[in-house]
């Protein structure tokens, strides 16, 4: 009588590549915490990258960036995309998670394994986003996910770092405060690969546009530059987002194959310098306080304790 062996549960590895999202969810686990046994997970990942439209979200506190990315996934949903989220918070100086915020809204889509949401805390990165923040994206984009949307809170240097870390950046202002004008002086207006006027139902939202384009017209332009297209939208009710996915599509196009390989090649890089910085922050941290205390009492200068931490 033959006898028949018993099935092998597939391995974190297997499922992952079958797309289960518990799986997923696991991975980024592991890679967030940047557990060594997250490696294979992310070379299994990268094979299967660079298919997604990944695009970044950044914009004020207050424009609307978490209702409009709500927006978003159940605009792409309705043309049938599979959607996965990464929402980068600044880290809770109590617990070090993330502070989830209004993106409590995005639970609306729990029940829908087309859609993937998980908040990621930047756990004080200098640049904002943290060494594992690019890991995760991969992991995602890995996934079989259409596209890959990551919202920053849109503070500081991870609005910049965001144009670094995707394939194309979703500026989101609003008509109060002056947010266009505020945007042409930080320079946040050049990293923009499209523009949304949210909230484009209050007073002013005209105004705004006007000096969007204005501040646009400012720049030395060639034939071949691209002029982020400005949209209006108002989140809330839906309105003008299906435009927004145009817009970024029409860059898609715009970027092409090469274009788009170029912004891999980058995205790459910040990876890198993300995880050296990430390595020499800890060695810094776990450096002797007697070396901080000489340092503080004038036995060693700040540089030459620098240069020995480099040399490990």
């Amino acid at each position: 009588m033959s006898h028949n062996p018993q099935p092998t549960t597939p391995t974190l590895l297997e499922r992952y590549r079958q797309g289960d999202l518990r799986a997923l969810a696991r991975a980024v686990t592991l890679a967030e915490a940047g557990l060594d046994s997250a490696r294979p997970l992310l070379r299994a990942a990268r094979e299967r990258g660079g298919r997604a439209v990944v695009l970044g979200v950044t914009g004020s506190p207050g424009s609307g960036k978490s209702t409009l990315t709500d927006a978003l996934i159940h605009e792409l949903r309705s043309r049938g995309q599979r959607v996965a989220v990464l929402a980068v918070d600044p880290s809770s100086p109590y617990s070090g998670g993330a502070i989830l915020g209004d993106r409590i809204r995005m639970l609306r889509h729990h029940a829908d394994d087309g859609v993937f949401v998980r908040s990621l805390a930047s756990r004080g990165a200098l640049g904002g986003l943290s060494g594992r923040t690019m890991q995760v994206l991969s992991l995602l984009e890995g996934a079989g996910f259409d596209w890959v949307i990551m919202e920053t809170v849109g503070v500081g240097q991870s609005e910049v770092d965001i144009a670094a870390a995707c394939d194309h950046t979703l500026l989101v202002l609003t008509p109060a405060g002056g947010d266009g004008v505020q945007a042409f002086k930080a320079g946040i207006m050049e990293i923009a690969d499209v523009i949304a006027v949210n909230k484009s139902d209050l007073a002013g939202a005209d105004r705004t546009v006007r000096e969007l384009m204005a501040a646009q017209g400012l720049g030395a332009h060639g034939p071949e530059t691209w002029l982020a297209p400005i949209r209006r939208t108002i989140a809330s009710k839906g309105e003008g987002v299906d435009k927004l996915i145009d817009a970024v599509l029409q860059h898609r196009d715009w970027l092409g194959e090469a274009g788009l390989q170029a912004r891999r090649e980058r995205r790459a890089e910040f990876e890198v310098r993300s995880l050296v910085q990430e390595r020499l922050l800890r060695r810094a941290r776990e450096a002797s306080h007697d070396l901080y205390a000489r340092i503080a009492r004038g036995e060693l200068d700040a540089d030459t304790a620098a240069d020995e931490l480099l040399r490990g």
